[in-house]
């Protein structure tokens, strides 16, 4: 048996262990990668450590932190107040601006990873306070980031061009973009179907007052039970009958029955403005210019995103201890140890060729349409552990000699590649889909994380299939 197979395997058995085992799937591939590392690759200690995403942990660690202080002092509470009245109550239009909001920073040259490390940590927020599905938000946020992420001026866009310019292949700048963007799109349309988006448009809109939030749709029907920060008022009352704010813990009574000009001025006294419960304080003023620092040195200034993050924590935990002091316990760490061994071992298989070889063995084959949606399933598994450039980068010029036979379209195929291995970077295992399990609050991780693995697993199996079937076979370019 070739050292390659036997690395694939051994990944098979640590996903078999990991989902039959309360193990934490990061120490098990710790611990394959020092067993194939050593005993099959030949690898030291340094040959195997080479694969340890650094980078990665410090973004995961850095905005974890830096989003855990924000919600000790009561800065995304209100973010979410803010966006409630930004689309004036409509929750369910959040995700939607969410996912527009990540697709236009990706779309003008932010890093898909910076902008989900922006955006999913309110946008999660909002989601545990709203009882909208985690997996709903993050994959709106995932999704909307690549589908701005190959605009000409992005840097998946710009790579993926260098290197079809570099490899002297038919290019078209705009079909790219529009295939990427179409395609999650409409993945962001069905998931939002399916996870509750249109129970969240039949409960209407929702204001909010002194913390606790009024359905004007029967926000309870869409299980959004708001555990800890307010509860769900009753339904308006009939006409002659004030509903007075309730405590938490306790239900409204209505009061006495007072004449229609009472209940009338009763009711505008009783509904203070949404910012009244959630004043700007200097903890919370200096959290909201640390987090637009963070995207003015991300966007702007090119900065590392997770240095920027922790070096901004530390700096907010030093002017306010009291704030901050549990926010270092709210890292994500279970997470950061699960990502970081799968991407180690990820790291031994690149070291040792694997995933070379599996490229090489399926550029050999001489049919090339099998050979162009074997190629797509490559680029999608593999980047769905890896990073989406550096799949993309070696995928592309493997396709070169099958695509100079003119039986395929090269546009097309190029397309069809960039999308595989991008949109399924909503995988825990991938830097964007990592993010978002690292920032939700409130959620069992566990079933959060098979959620993910679940959905990456549907995405990659569906979406290089589709692609395909609707860039490649007609043989566009």
């Amino acid at each position: 048996m070739s050292p390659e197979l036997i690395s694939i395997l051994v990944l098979a058995v640590v996903f078999v262990i990991a989902t039959t085992r309360s193990i934490n799937m990061g120490a098990l591939a710790f611990a394959a990668a020092f067993a194939v590392g050593t005993l099959v690759a030949d690898l030291d200690a340094d040959g195997i450590f080479a694969g340890f995403p650094g980078d990665l942990f410090v973004v995961l660690v850095g905005v974890t932190y830096l989003f855990a202080i924000a919600r000790s002092n009561g800065t995304t509470d209100w973010l979410v107040h803010a966006s409630v009245r930004l689309v004036r109550g409509r929750v369910a239009l959040i995700p939607w601006v969410m996912f527009a909001l990540t697709g236009a920073l990706t779309a003008i040259g932010a890093v898909s990873p910076a902008a989900v490390a922006i955006v999913a940590p309110i946008a999660l927020s909002f989601a545990a306070r709203y009882g909208i599905s985690p997996l709903l938000m993050g994959a709106m946020v995932v999704h909307g980031a690549q589908g701005g992420g190959f605009s000409p001026i992005s840097i998946y866009g710009s790579i993926v061009n260098g290197i079809v310019e570099r490899e002297k292949l038919p290019g078209n700048e705009v079909t790219l973009f529009l295939a990427s963007l179409i395609v999650n799109l409409v993945i962001a349309a069905v998931v939002f179907v399916v996870c509750g988006g249109l129970r969240l448009w039949r409960q209407g809109s929702v204001t909010e007052v002194d913390g606790s939030v009024e359905g004007l749709g029967g926000l309870e029907g869409a299980g959004g039970a708001l555990k800890g920060r307010g509860e769900l008022r009753d339904q308006p009352q009939p006409t002659g009958t004030v509903t007075t704010a309730a405590a938490p813990g306790t239900h409204p009574s209505p009061s006495p029955t007072p004449s229609p000009t009472t209940t009338a001025t009763a009711t505008r006294e009783a509904t203070p403005a949404p910012t009244s419960s959630l004043p700007l304080t200097p903890p919370r003023i200096a959290t909201l210019l640390s987090l637009v620092a963070l995207v003015v040195a991300v966007l702007v200034l090119d900065l590392d995103a997770g240095l920027t993050a922790i070096t901004l924590a530390v700096v907010l935990s030093a002017i306010w201890p009291d704030d901050s002091r549990k926010a270092v316990g709210e890292i994500a760490w279970p997470t950061v140890l699960l990502i970081c061994g799968v991407l180690t071992y990820i790291g031994v298989l690149d070291e040792m060729g694997t995933i070379t070889w599996a490229g090489e063995g399926v550029g050999g084959i001489g049919v090339p349409l099998l050979a162009a949606v074997l190629l797509c399933y490559i680029g999608a598994i593999v980047s769905a552990f890896a990073s989406s450039v550096g799949i993309m980068g070696a995928l592309i010029p493997l396709a070169v000699p099958f695509l100079a036979q003119g039986e395929i379209g090269a546009v097309g195929m190029v397309a069809a590649l960039a999308v595989s291995a991008t949109v399924v970077d909503v995988s825990p295992f991938s830097t964007n889909g990592a993010l978002v399990l690292a920032a939700a609050p409130d959620v069992d991780r566990e079933r959060f994380f098979r959620q993910l693995m679940v959905y990456g697993g549907i995405v990659v199996a569906v979406v290089p299939a589709v692609v395909w079937l609707l860039m490649v076979v007609p043989g566009w370019g």
